[in-house]
């Protein structure tokens, strides 16, 4: 099968500003060129899975045959080589050992400083004040990831140092992935900004690394837990490099995302008032006041969805996979180490997928609503043996928080001060200034 050619290029960031603002237009008219699109990112040429059903056969049914792509080989020399870069065996090896941290169990053990770090922050607010949401979400998702990592008062410190550090790593970081490499080369004030709090935090992550391997004592958080991993075939543990390189991946994969999600619920519940009520009403009979836990989670069956349909409207713009061999993909040939990419944001606003996909409608993630949408449709964390590995954390972390704030106030958005979306690779709001109320 012969592949179309999109009538276009699709530049890079460092390329073109225009670009940003029309992109999700662009890859969303794909899907009107075929199945798989060849387009050029770049100098690069890729090809462009439009379908979902060739998006479940690329991540789960023939995922063995592709690793990640060639964004993320722009962020391996920097991040290491945790679960985000890592490939093949290695990567196999790597995830089986983490994996363990994430069980529900040690979830909802998680669970307990979320829960308490989202009423520490809701404390802080006074009534009728105006709050900067997205501000708000990023610092409470520095402090329960930092929590749930470092429990040491050398931990403490790590935590304000991922507090200072981590969004320039992030900021720039992405600006550097999607950049041509010479320009990490120059002598730009965002490089050296950047290069600055790489070197911060890796001084940090492994001082605490070192400081528990002359404790060896379990303290119950992340770290320990991938300290004490041990490989099921050889009984060999990580060396602190690798440590360092997964908490890396943690913090990386952690906190932005979560961080986004958190606000856009708040900006979708504040701005529908039927919404809101239905949140209300469900917290507050499944809750009685008390506080959320893991177990509660899944009793709050309108807030799931809820926050499903912000996942769904609020994703990555795309991710990359390299095939590493010749193999078959939706009737195509594609070469070894062709490059694919995929758009959870086109997919997941496929009106083929999702009727009057830009309308905020959480009842069509009831259960016969859900059952009729297509695998493949619906990737907020990826799917397959890359699914994100703390998945179930970053979903606990949205509830027990979206659960602890409606308990006890509502965000009622801003008259005047429309709330934009700045892509990136993800969707960042401009400025979402919501009044706090108290409910009661």
């Amino acid at each position: 099968m012969s592949v179309p050619v999109a009538p276009g290029r699709l530049p890079l960031l460092g390329h073109t500003v225009q670009m940003l603002r029309r992109r999700n237009d662009f890859t969303a008219d794909l899907r009107n060129h075929g199945d798989i699109v060849r387009i050029d990112l770049g100098t690069m040429p890729t090809y462009f899975v439009t379908n979902p059903h060739v998006v479940h056969e690329l991540l789960v049914q023939k995922g063995a045959s592709f690793r990640k792509g060639a964004l993320f080989d722009k962020f391996q020399p920097v991040f290491g080589n945790g679960l985000a870069t890592s490939n093949g065996a290695f990567h196999r090896r790597q995830r089986r050992m983490v994996r363990p941290a994430f069980h529900g169990e040690r979830v909802a053990l998680y669970c307990r400083a979320m829960a308490r770090a989202a009423a520490d922050l809701t404390a802080t607010w006074h009534p009728g004040q105006v709050r900067v949401i997205e501000e708000d979400t990023q610092a409470l998702a520095v402090t329960i990831v930092g929590e749930a990592l470092f429990s040491t008062d050398i931990g403490r410190r790590a935590v304000e140092e991922v507090r200072r550090s981590i969004f320039t790593v992030l900021k720039q970081g992405m600006v550097r992935a999607l950049s041509p490499t010479f320009v990490e080369k120059l002598p730009l004030r965002g490089n050296r900004e950047f290069d600055r709090a790489v070197g911060r935090l890796r001084s940090i992550v492994l001082d605490v690394v070192r400081g528990w391997r002359e404790e060896g004592v379990d303290r119950g958080d992340l770290l320990s837990m991938l300290l004490m991993a041990q490989d099921a075939d050889t009984g060999a543990g990580m060396s602190d490099e690798q440590v360092h390189d997964e908490v890396m991946t943690l913090l990386i994969g952690g906190i932005e995302t979560t961080a986004l999600a958190l606000a856009w619920t708040f900006h979708e519940i504040g701005r529908h008032p039927e919404v809101e009520r239905l949140v209300h009403a469900e917290v507050d009979e499944v809750l009685g006041g008390r506080t959320p836990t893991y177990a509660d989670a899944a009793n709050l069956v309108y807030l799931n969805q809820v926050v499903d349909e912000v996942l769904r409207m609020y994703p990555v713009w795309f991710l990359m996979r390299r095939a590493l061999a010749p193999v078959e993909l939706g009737g195509v040939a594609l070469p070894e180490g062709a490059e694919v990419i995929f758009s959870p944001h086109a997919l997941h606003h496929d009106p083929a997928s999702f009727g009057e996909p830009h309308r905020f409608d959480p009842d069509r993630w009831s259960p016969d609503r859900a059952a009729s949408i297509p695998k493949g449709a619906f990737v907020p964390f990826g799917a397959g043996s890359r699914q994100c590995v703390g998945n179930l954390f970053a979903r606990a972390e949205i509830l027990i928080t979206a659960a602890t704030v409606a308990s006890r106030w509502r965000l009622v958005p801003v008259p005047g001060k429309p709330v934009r979306v700045k892509f990136t690779t993800a969707a960042y709001p401009s400025r979402m200034l919501m009044t706090a109320v108290p409910r009661y």
